[in-house]
């Protein structure tokens, strides 16, 4: 079915976006952010406040800063000192006196987030890149504070989190505020086309769709001497389900939203299946997901989710229609469509001819562009939705049982709950046996609703 396909590598492909971050610009954005006066005060200078500054916030803020027309960031927050700082250090020897961030405007701690956007004025822009399970608050901070917002993915970890995102992005609306999710595949141009095609019909009806992420085992960090409990959780998120809602939903969530964006659908129902059959470092995390998934038309989507070592491994988007078939998603950085199922250089019938510009630095130059244009611009609901999809099936995986999207959205387990008011000293949401040993979802008998 893969035949002509390298697997691609997740974290090198992030890597080389990270580093050419900053370069391109789109012609379109440049010109309009550079003309445009009066809708990010007076001076025309958006100040920015950074939440979460770890890698992928890192990028974000350059990103931000890298887009045309005045900007500067003026307050970060992260529950970690040495993080906050490693970051300001890389920003600040990159773009010198648009880093504008004194010792009273780096905030460390959970509650710093609140601190940092208050350095914020009515039309500036918060970047929020925490780890998932705090979106929900961050984000209806901003708001309740007239910012504008990019959130990177995900959104939320449960239900009544994405609820929470849902009416914030209303809020956001009815205050005329701008808000980007960071699911930037659908910022990146071969992508858009091969999606607009297949929408076009070069495929002929979408059928089947198939979402994969499999390579190596995902990082653990051991717990440093002296941290709490909470804080080896926050700082290991990826390998704790209420920080970070699964791997099926953090690390899949892109291409689960491709498949949806193809199919031009949400799923109405899931079942599926997973567990620890290699992973033994003390956490919450599966090592493999497999997700069947229901369109409303009866069609399906199959999610496939697995880190472990010397393992078949495909990072991208498998798309079959009555007449052809296509390859594309995150991962595909040259996203392909075939006549027929046989995808040969002989069956291909379509692909991207040009120059793709850097998809994370586009969707800041097209949040921005907005700002400045004072253009309507709101991708929460779509993003809460691509969240609620891997939400979704990590609930089906982790119960065993066919869960519908109802179901889910209705749910009102939470799997954090008082998270609002929790600081590093707090206990930890999650609490190791006496054996070190964290619990684990067990297929058939774990509630998820």
């Amino acid at each position: 079915m893969h035949s002509g396909h390298t697997p691609q590598q997740p974290d090198q492909n992030r890597r080389d976006f990270l580093k050419r971050s900053g370069v391109t610009l789109t012609t379109a954005a440049l010109a309009s952010a550079i003309t445009a006066r009066g809708h990010a005060g007076e001076n025309n200078t958006i100040n920015v406040a950074l939440i979460g500054c770890g890698g992928r916030g890192t990028g974000a803020a350059l990103n931000a800063l890298s887009t045309a027309g005045p900007i500067k960031l003026v307050a970060m927050a992260d529950a970690f000192d040495a993080r906050l700082q490693s970051s300001y250090n890389s920003l600040s020897n990159r773009f010198g006196e648009q880093v504008d961030v004194p010792p009273d405007r780096r905030f460390v701690g959970l509650a710093g987030f609140r601190q940092a956007i208050d350095c914020l004025g009515k039309g500036d822009l918060v970047l929020l890149a925490a780890p998932p399970a705090f979106r929900p608050q961050h984000l209806e901070y901003a708001v309740q504070k007239d910012c504008h917002v990019f959130m990177e993915k995900s959104f939320a970890v449960d239900g009544p989190g994405t609820r929470r995102v849902i009416q914030a992005g209303e809020q956001a609306t009815s205050k005329n505020l701008k808000i980007a999710g960071g699911l930037m595949s659908r910022h990146y141009q071969p992508l858009e086309e091969a999606v607009a095609r297949i929408h076009d019909g070069i495929i002929g009806d979408v059928v089947t769709a198939w979402a994969y992420r499999a390579h190596g085992p995902v990082g653990f960090r051991p717990r440093v001497e002296g941290m709490s409990e909470l804080a080896h959780q926050v700082q290991n998120y990826s390998c704790f389900t209420w920080v970070n809602g699964s791997f099926l939903l953090d690390w899949l969530i892109h291409n689960l939203d491709v498949c949806c964006w193809v199919k031009d659908a949400w799923p109405v129902a899931a079942q599926g299946q997973g567990g620890r059959q290699i992973r033994n470092e003390p956490d919450q995390l599966f090592d493999h997901y497999a997700v069947e998934y229901h369109f409303p038309d009866g069609s399906r989507l199959f999610a496939q989710g697995r880190h472990m070592a010397n393992c078949w491994g495909f990072f991208g988007n498998i798309i079959h229609g009555t007449k052809g078939s296509a390859v594309l998603g995150e991962g595909i950085t040259d996203p392909k469509i075939y006549k027929g199922y046989h995808q040969t250089a002989d069956n291909q019938i379509w692909n991207f001819e040009g120059t793709a510009a850097n998809q994370y630095q586009v969707e800041l130059d097209r949040l921005v562009q907005a700002i400045r244009n004072d253009q309507p611009y709101n991708e929460t609901l779509r993003s809460a939705k691509a969240g609620m999809t891997g939400i979704l099936g990590r609930m089906a995986a982790e119960s065993g049982k066919l869960i519908t999207w109802e179901q889910a959205m209705a749910s009102d387990l939470e799997l954090a709950p008082g998270l609002d008011d929790l600081t590093l000293d707090c206990p930890a949401p999650v609490k190791p046996n006496e054996h070190g040993a964290y619990p684990i979802a067990m297929p058939g008998f774990t509630n998820v609703l």
